[in-house]
């Protein structure tokens, strides 16, 4: 029999399904413990009334074309220059998600002849430009620095002629634990390359006023930072900042951002209301401080595990049965938690990603750990 057009799709969804791995779509149910909303700006009243006000002075909701064309709005320049600003670079970029920010940083501004060494566990977005790159790409163990300059120093002697760029993120999105940041801008400096580094989880929570764990690094000439706007800013879009010459360069030669419809203005808008509220309310950071702490202590004492230190506290469970099996008792109970399972992170290492955000209380958390631990102890390997 001749096999259908489909039949080598169903077969590999099957696959998926026979070693645990298949993919749903699930709609949010029950207490926040999945989300990167961890200031709980999503849905704030505040925000909310931005976006009122700029529709009411006429923001429109879609760009109409590319920023090189008709799209380009004040709304995004102001942004751009607002963001600059807070965040101390020379220049930004205002990009639609923060996939689509590091597919074109990495698909560009690497040239031939360059090597880029990434972190093994970095974004798959990175992953995506990288393997449009004309540069060489290769992985350099998680967070080891003689690993990083170990791959450089082997490129130069084989004759590697152009620039090493190191690409990280400041808070790493599985395993929450962050990246030695001043180490790894010292070899940037060390070898004249470029230090790519995405503050995705890091955004708004972490640094003076919430701006990044790489903000005393973010004026630096070499140093190229990805801001997303969708997790703890609330909203959507990601900010790449640089230096001129390199963000020039992106408006030129970045296809993703040549031929892409430029970002909604009224996000834009949005964007920029959050970047305000991190100024004008300290409060929300205290509070997420002293809750992203609290949740550490009980993951170690209701567990029995080590917390990472920050708001993202990954329970290592390995079998990817197991792990789904686990999350979905957890959300009949009222938690939405999920399971991440191979490949988004390593082979053996499925796991429950717990996310702490204000959408969530002490008690709540205390709560959701005895019944984790309970339900852990039921579902044996």
């Amino acid at each position: 029999m001749t096999p259908t057009r489909l039949a080598r799709y169903e077969a590999t969804l099957a696959g998926l399904e026979r070693r645990e791995r298949l993919r749903t779509l699930m709609a949010r149910d029950g207490v926040d413990f999945s989300s990167n909303d961890y200031l709980g700006f999503a849905g704030s009243t505040r925000l909310a009334t931005a976006i009122t006000a700029a529709l009411q002075r006429g923001v429109p909701v879609g760009a109409g074309g590319s920023r090189l064309l008709r799209g380009n709005h004040p709304e995004h320049e102001a942004l751009e220059a607002e963001a600059a600003a807070f965040f101390g670079a020379e220049r930004a970029l205002y990009f639609s998600t923060g996939f689509a920010a590091n597919a074109a940083l990495f698909s560009t501004l690497p040239q031939r002849g360059d090597l880029i060494v990434h972190d093994a566990l970095v974004h798959a977005s990175a992953h995506e430009g990288m393997q449009a790159s004309r540069a060489q790409a290769v992985p350099a163990a998680h967070n080891n620095v003689a690993a990083f300059e170990e791959a450089i120093v082997g490129w130069r002697q084989g004759g590697g002629t152009g620039h090493p760029w190191i690409a990280v993120e400041s808070l790493y999105s599985m395993d929450g634990d962050r990246a030695p940041l001043a180490a790894l801008a010292a070899l940037a400096e060390r070898h004249a390359g470029f230090l790519v580094i995405d503050e995705a989880h890091a955004t708004g929570v972490f640094g003076p006023g919430g701006r990044g764990l790489a903000a005393d690094l973010e004026n630096r000439r070499n140093v190229i930072v990805l801001h997303t706007c969708g997790k703890a800013l609330g909203v959507s879009g990601a900010l790449l900042g640089a230096s001129m010459a390199l963000c020039d360069y992106l408006v030129n030669r970045a296809r993703g951002f040549i031929y892409s419809t430029a970002p909604s203005p009224l996000m834009a808008a949005a964007v920029r209301e959050a970047l305000r509220m991190l100024v004008d309310e300290p409060k929300r950071r205290a509070d997420f401080d002293a809750l992203r702490n609290f949740a550490n202590r009980e993951l170690a004492e209701k567990l029995g595990m080590e917390g990472s230190g920050s708001q993202i506290l990954p329970v290592i469970i390995g079998d990817n049965g197991r792990a789904v099996r686990i999350a979905a008792r957890m959300r009949a109970e009222g938690f939405d938690i999920r399971a991440i399972r191979p490949p988004t992170v390593p082979e053996g290492t499925a796991r429950l990603r717990i996310a702490i955000t204000l959408n969530v209380d002490e008690r709540v958390i205390s709560r959701m750990f005895v019944r984790l631990a309970a339900i852990m102890a039921e579902e044996t390997p």
